[in-house]
């Protein structure tokens, strides 16, 4: 597992949300997104998707989870009824490269946290990301963005 601190930029993004457990269905919205975003043609190596999982599923029933799959957009781009927008907010992450397999997924939720601790920092209060750039998604690798502050001293 590949870790780094990055501080990400403000995104504005396209999105389609689905609504339920998360598991198969998110790769459904991500596919729906991805349809959307190559007819228009933003699916590009340039392109950054994120797939963001609004809610905590140890606090939120499994039929109320709400999961966005997103695209990043420019700021003039003028959307259609097939998407919704929204806005990441950035700041600092520390990033997991994995390789994205369920076992590998797994794997990285387990070690994430304690590696977190272990360079110092605390997960801040915003949601966890899977972001994919470039050839991330057809090389089956995703990043986990843990929002994250310095633990003071």
């Amino acid at each position: 597992m590949d870790i780094r601190v990055e501080t990400l930029p403000n995104y504005r993004l396209a999105y389609v949300r689905q609504i339920g457990p998360y598991g198969p269905a998110n790769v459904q919205a991500m596919e729906k997104l991805k349809s959307w975003a190559m007819g228009k043609g933003l699916l590009t190596e340039s392109a950054i998707l994120f797939g963001i999982p609004q809610d905590n599923p140890q606090a939120t029933l499994p039929e109320k989870c709400r999961y966005d799959a997103c695209i990043a957009i420019t700021k003039d781009y003028q959307i259609d009824d097939l998407v919704c927008e929204s806005e990441l907010y950035g700041g600092d992450y520390v990033i997991f490269k994995i390789k994205h397999t369920a076992e590998d997924i797994q794997r990285a939720w387990a070690e994430m946290f304690p590696a977190l601790h272990s360079m110092g920092y605390h997960i801040d209060n915003k949601p966890i990301l899977e972001k994919y750039t470039g050839d991330m998604v057809n090389n089956d690798f995703c990043e986990i963005c843990v929002p994250s502050e310095l633990l003071s001293t």
